[in-house]
This record gives C-alpha cells, sequence and structure tokens, in this order.
C-alpha cells in the first residue's frame, strides 16, 4: 500500500510537497451529504401509524442497516478499531507522518511494506471511487490525491463526524458494511452491545475482510497485546471460528407483511424508478401480527384434516384501505412465496349473495319468494347436471331467504337460471372479479362458485354489500388516489341481502342456532366450500370492516371433511370480535325504498315477517300450481350418450326415470311403447336420436324429452 514511497527520492520531493500542500484541494461532500445519501439495503415497510412492519431486500450487493451514530457503538469497538487502523487518530490532521516514515523505512530495510493510510485516508478514497487503488496499490499520483482529500476532510468534518463516517462505510465481513450490519450479521446484537472479545474481532477483519478465521483469530490476539489486553491465541482463534466459519444471518426488525412490501415496491419502482428507503401502507400492524397469529393458531387445529395453508384480508368497508394482508402462514418453505390474498381458487357458495341481490333488484324474486328444493336435472354441453346440497338431503319448499341463508345449492341453481348466467357475470364483472370465463364455460354450476376468484376481489365485492351497493378498488397505499364510487346494487336489493346473511334463524336450516357466524353484534356473513373440499371461505362484514378467510392447500389438495364453519369461519370470528372489542356494530339503516310486511304461507303454515322491495310486497305466498308436476327425471332435454366401444353391447344400458314414478303412466319411445313407468326403466341404447315421452292411461303425453346416442360398438 505505500510501496509509492520507497521511489520518491529527492528529486521528486519537490513535486511530492507541491501535490500535498500547494495544489487546491480536492472537493469532497459535507457529512451532513454523506449521512444522507447512505441507505439501508432494505427498504422499511411502515403501517398507517409509522411502525415498521417489515423489511423487505432491495441492494444484492451490500448488506447495510440504518446509519449508526458514534454514541451508539460501543466503545470497546472503537477503541479496538483506531488501535488497529490508526492509533495516532486524534493527534494528526489526515495524515499520519510517522507512520508513513516508519513504512518506507520498513521497505528499503526489510523490502516488505505495512499500512500507512490514515482512517480519514481510508474514508477519503471511499468518498472518491477514483482513489480506489487500480490493481493491487495506488500509484504515487492515486496516494498524493488521497492525503490531499484526507487533509481537506480534516479541515471541514471533525473527529467524530469522520469516525463515524468510517465505522458506517467500512466493509467488515462479505457483503457486510457498516458497523449496524456487521453487528447484527455476526452477533445478533446491537452495535452498542459489542463485548471486547467481539469489538477486537471486527477490528481485525477491517483490514482484510474475508481472511480466514485462524487467521482473523492471530490478528484479534495481537491487536489485544498492543492494547494492553488478555486475550491469548488460542481464545480468539476459538472465537474466531466460531463466529466466521457459519453463514451469518442479519434479523430482519419485522417480518408481518412479505407480499404487501413486494407489491408496493414494485409500484414505487414502476412510479419514481429507484427503490424507496421506506413505503408507508394503509394496514395496522397490530391487527397485522393479531390475524397472522390467528391464522397459524386455527390452521394447527385443523391441520389433522388436512388443511395446511390459508389466508387472511381485512378492510376498511367506507374508505376500501387494506388493514390486514396475510397472504400464509408462513410455516411451510415450500408455500413461503406464494400469496393466498391473490391467488385464484374456486368460489364455493359466497357467489350466491350476488345471485339473490340481483334476482331481488330486477324484481324476480323476493326474500319471501317459494322456491322448490328438490332433485333437478339440467341439461349441460357435457350431459345433465346434477346440482345436491351440502347436506344431500332436500328441503321441499323453502323461501329466498332460507335458501340463501341455509346455502342451499338447487333453489341457487334454479334462481340462475332466472336471472341468467350473462347478467350475474356482468354484475360479477363490475363489482371487480378478475379472469372471469364467458358463460357457456361456466353454465348453471355458476349458481355453485364454480368460478375462480381471489380473496382480494371477493372481499371487495362484498365490501360493495357493505356500501349499499356501491363499488370500488381495494388500496394499500395511504397515497394512491381515489376513484369515486360506483353503483353496482341498489341500496334496496343489497339491504335485503345483507338482512338474510345477517339472519341466525333462517341460516339454522344448515348450520343450526349457535353455529360460530353467530357474533354478539351485528355481522352479515357467507361461508363456501368448492368442490372435493378444496377451497373453504368465510366472509362477511360488520358496519365499518370486511373481512375474508381462506383455508385450504396451495397445493391443491383437497381438505378431510371440513365445512366453511369449521374451517375458515371460526378465524373469522375471532377476527370480527377483535375488530369490535371497543365498539359494537349496528345494522344498517332500512333504505326509503323497502317495506316491511307480514307474509303468511297457508301450504306450509305460519307466517313471518319480511322485508320487500316496495311494490312487490305481498300478504300471502302459496306454491304455484298446487296439482304435482309430473316430468322426466333422466335423461334430461338434450342428454348426448356416448357407447363405450370396450363394453359388449348388451351390457350398456340406459335408464329412464320419471317423478312421481307412478305405475299408470307409461314409457314411449320414438313412438313405441316400453312398459309402465312405475320404477327405472333400463333400455339397451341405439345409435342414433331419440324422443322420450311420458303418457297416462289415456296416451296423453305429460312429458317429452330428446336425446342423442353417439358412438360405436366393436
Amino acid at each position: 500500500m505505500s510501496l509509492w514511497l520507497a521511489g520518491v527520492g529527492l528529486a521528486g520531493a519537490a513535486a511530492v510537497y507541491f501535490g500535498i500542500f500547494a495544489a487546491a484541494p480536492l472537493p469532497l461532500p459535507s457529512y451532513r451529504e454523506v449521512r444522507k445519501a447512505s441507505s439501508a439495503s432494505e427498504t422499511a415497510l411502515l403501517d398507517r401509524h409509522g411502525e415498521v412492519i417489515h423489511e423487505l431486500r432491495v441492494n444484492r450487493r451490500v448488506r447495510r442497516l440504518d446509519w449508526t451514530a458514534l454514541d451508539a457503538v460501543s466503545p470497546a469497538l472503537i477503541s479496538a478499531v483506531i488501535r488497529a487502523e490508526d492509533k495516532r487518530y486524534y493527534q494528526h490532521s489526515g495524515a499520519d507522518w510517522a507512520s508513513l516514515a516508519g513504512a518506507l523505512r520498513e521497505f528499503v530495510v526489510a523490502e516488505s511494506a505495512r499500512g500507512a493510510s490514515t482512517i480519514s485516508m481510508q474514508l477519503a478514497a471511499k468518498l472518491r471511487p477514483e482513489l480506489e487503488p487500480r490493481g493491487q496499490r495506488r500509484t504515487v499520483g492515486q496516494k498524493i490525491a488521497q492525503i490531499r482529500a484526507a487533509r481537506a476532510l480534516e479541515r471541514r468534518w471533525s473527529k467524530a463526524e469522520i469516525l463515524e463516517a468510517y465505522l458506517n462505510l467500512v466493509t467488515f465481513r462479505g457483503e457486510l458494511q457498516g458497523i449496524a450490519a456487521a453487528s447484527e450479521g455476526l452477533f445478533q446484537k446491537k452495535p452498542h452491545g459489542l463485548d471486547q472479545k467481539e469489538s477486537l474481532l471486527l477490528a481485525a477483519l477491517i483490514r482484510s475482510p474475508n481472511a480466514a478465521p485462524d487467521q482473523v483469530g492471530a490478528r484479534a490476539s495481537q491487536l489485544a497485546a498492543a492494547m494492553g489486553l488478555r486475550l491469548s491465541p488460542e481464545e480468539a482463534a476459538s472465537e474466531a471460528r466460531d463466529t466466521l466459519s457459519h453463514a451469518y444471518f442479519v434479523r430482519p426488525r419485522a417480518a408481518l407483511a412479505p407480499h404487501v412490501a413486494l407489491m408496493l415496491l414494485e409500484q414505487t419502482r414502476s412510479r419514481t424508478g429507484r427503490d424507496p428507503e421506506a413505503m408507508t401502507s394503509t394496514l395496522d400492524g397490530t391487527l397485522q401480527r393479531f390475524a397472522s397469529e390467528t391464522l397459524r393458531r386455527h390452521l394447527e387445529v385443523v391441520r389433522s384434516h388436512n388443511v395446511h395453508d390459508g389466508a387472511i384480508l381485512v378492510a376498511d368497508s367506507a374508505t376500501g384501505e387494506v388493514l390486514a394482508y396475510v397472504g400464509n402462514d408462513g410455516d411451510h418453505a415450500s408455500a413461503r412465496h406464494v400469496d393466498g390474498v391473490q391467488a385464484l381458487r374456486q368460489a364455493g357458495s359466497t357467489l350466491k349473495p350476488f345471485l339473490y341481490t340481483g334476482a331481488f333488484e330486477q324484481r324476480i324474486l323476493t326474500p319471501g319468494s317459494l322456491i322448490e328444493d328438490s332433485p333437478l336435472d339440467v341439461p349441460v354441453a357435457a350431459g345433465v347436471y346434477r346440482p345436491r346440497n351440502y347436506d344431500k338431503t332436500f328441503h321441499g319448499m323453502v323461501t329466498a331467504r332460507q335458501a340463501l341463508a341455509a346455502s342451499l345449492n338447487v333453489p341457487a341453481v334454479r334462481a340462475l337460471n332466472l336471472v341468467g348466467v350473462d347478467a350475474m357475470l356482468e354484475r360479477l364483472g363490475a363489482l371487480g372479479f378478475r379472469d372471469l370465463r364467458p358463460a357457456d364455460f361456466y353454465g348453471p354450476s355458476l349458481a355453485l362458485g364454480s368460478a375462480d376468484i381471489t380473496l382480494w376481489d371477493l372481499v371487495n365485492a362484498y365490501r360493495a354489500l357493505a356500501n349499499g351497493g356501491m363499488a370500488g378498488p381495494l388500496t394499500l397505499s395511504p397515497d394512491a388516489p381515489r376513484p369515486p364510487l360506483h353503483r353496482v346494487f341498489s341500496a334496496e336489493a343489497v339491504f335485503l341481502t345483507a338482512d338474510i346473511l345477517s339472519d341466525r334463524e333462517s341460516r339454522s336450516l344448515t348450520f343450526s342456532l349457535e353455529s360460530p357466524l353467530a357474533t354478539r353484534f351485528w355481522t352479515a356473513v357467507k361461508t363456501g366450500t368448492s368442490k372435493d373440499m378444496r377451497d373453504n371461505w368465510c366472509v362477511g362484514f360488520s358496519d365499518r370492516y370486511t373481512v375474508g378467510v381462506w383455508t385450504g392447500n396451495f397445493s391443491g389438495e383437497p381438505m378431510w371433511d371440513v365445512t366453511g364453519v369449521t374451517g375458515a369461519a371460526p378465524a373469522w370470528v375471532e377476527i370480527m370480535d377483535w375488530l369490535h372489542r371497543g365498539r359494537t356494530s349496528r345494522p344498517p339503516k332500512p333504505p326509503p325504498g323497502v317495506v316491511a310486511q307480514s307474509v303468511a304461507y297457508p301450504d306450509e303454515g305460519g307466517s313471518r315477517r319480511e322485508w320487500f322491495i316496495r311494490g312487490t310486497e305481498t300478504s300471502s305466498v302459496r306454491s304455484a300450481g298446487g296439482a304435482e308436476v309430473v316430468k322426466i327425471t333422466y335423461p334430461a332435454e338434450g342428454t348426448i350418450v356416448a357407447l363405450d366401444p370396450d363394453i359388449p353391447a348388451g351390457q350398456q344400458k340406459l335408464f329412464f326415470e320419471a317423478a312421481p314414478a307412478d305405475s299408470s303412466f307409461s314409457w314411449v319411445l320414438d313412438g313405441r311403447a316400453l312398459g309402465p313407468a312405475g320404477s327405472v326403466v333400463l333400455w339397451t341404447p341405439e345409435k342414433g336420436r331419440h324422443t322420450l315421452a311420458l303418457v297416462d292411461r289415456v296416451s296423453r303425453i305429460l312429458d317429452r324429452v330428446s336425446f342423442e346416442v353417439r358412438g360405436n360398438l366393436r
């Protein structure tokens, strides 16, 4: 480092003197500018109150933490660094001439070199990149410029400022730059807590940051001897091996919201083209922490049912600000980066409220309308769609209120037939659901939630119900533009749906009166379970908050015997209780366009008070018709039957079924009598188009369907 001194000689003395003392000083930044320009290798995510809730690394070249003030550094470390790097630091004005002369003498006598750069000279080189050595050592010109820069630095900065900046900019080990990163990464403690041994090791690292542990230990022992301290070579070597032989780890201050931090970082980079030092979010750190812990605890309860993953989203209904965003429970390394809030999952029954709200608004149904919950066959392109209720039972005639509150499937399919798949998809799109497919992709299964949705979109859609039918985007940034809300449903229709979703009595048809959904304050809530129990949902709102919970498996594996009440609902209720621990939730006020009316049900017996959109109210509701409807239940109209060439023709059968099964009725296929319809009739299929009729005793056609048989037999 000081080999340039050996060749200066008397001839160059004048030039050296002029270069150091007479030339104009090099421009250097001020202490304030250097400190302001120093940034951590992590960006901090702040909650709405300014609390750090997550740290996300953005600089992959170095590991640097926040600037550390000199009075926050252990005195033992300061003493060790000064003794190791610049023992006359407080006596010189930038260059230690005695050290430089000693370096020259050592080279001339022993043909070896030792360092003679002071702390001020080393810092000057870090502030002026052109002063860094181009090869293994600096040139004569670089060394002269470095001394000039160090002297200029001493004139403008105080000794304390120079030492503080040096400790924050010097590299200690690998990518660990600055005393904060070195102390945290190697010893998992703040710089003010470094003890004597740790300080000696860190000081020994500065001259050779990537030296082997034994070399570092030997240098630390020599440094201790020079300082009059007791640290044997064996003890120093052991300490160095224990500290430096394993990977270092800088523990983040907080790690509560990784997915939000990444999203906001990408948005900021896109907007500004640079990495921010800190980002402020709408999250509430205390709630975020509680939601994470709640999800983890409840997943532990159902883990034996093959439930391993979950997500939670909490929003302020009025503002759209997201208050808690838990993408997963963070326990599984394979799923650590999966964001359950943004992952597409099958909706299950969570879309039914939007179906019924549309039916109420269009005045197709009222909450008091009777809908038949009985076996239903719906012809689709692939054959026949047969919806079944979760409990595999049918309840006969039920009100629309009961059908929605108890999440009955067959009435929902009947309601969709009235509303239309296209109309429902249009409403879902207006609510903000993305990635929706054309109507013919879903067919009648859309009523039962065959669409793939995200928890983000689902919570936002329920937020529209909480806001009386007004929809708008959710936000994670308090500074994001707020577009005006737009109306998706009428306030009257939304009021009816919210009232139904809060109706514990009507819900009891499926969930019982004392289910976990029964909160001690007003809430409107809906659960959902997708096909094969792959997704489990619970989403709902109070007068201020909208909360959604999803549980399942990111791998797509089905859960075992889990429902909305046992899977996601317990976590939903606990979060709602926490949100309302100091306040209650009141039901919405009826808008002017709704009226309450007592309704009698003569066919079922009894009456109840019901809400109606003005103009649709009635005092009595009866089942349509009165006479029993006779129909062919299988095959359905338009059914396509495919023959299997691997099965002998005589063993392939198609069954015909009617409801009610009455032996006084008969089957007629393509004009040929097949026999009575009192029980299931089996028929050997024949390729082609066929017409099946159900007739009574006098050959009057009661129902008729057309179907087709395709395929070839061997």
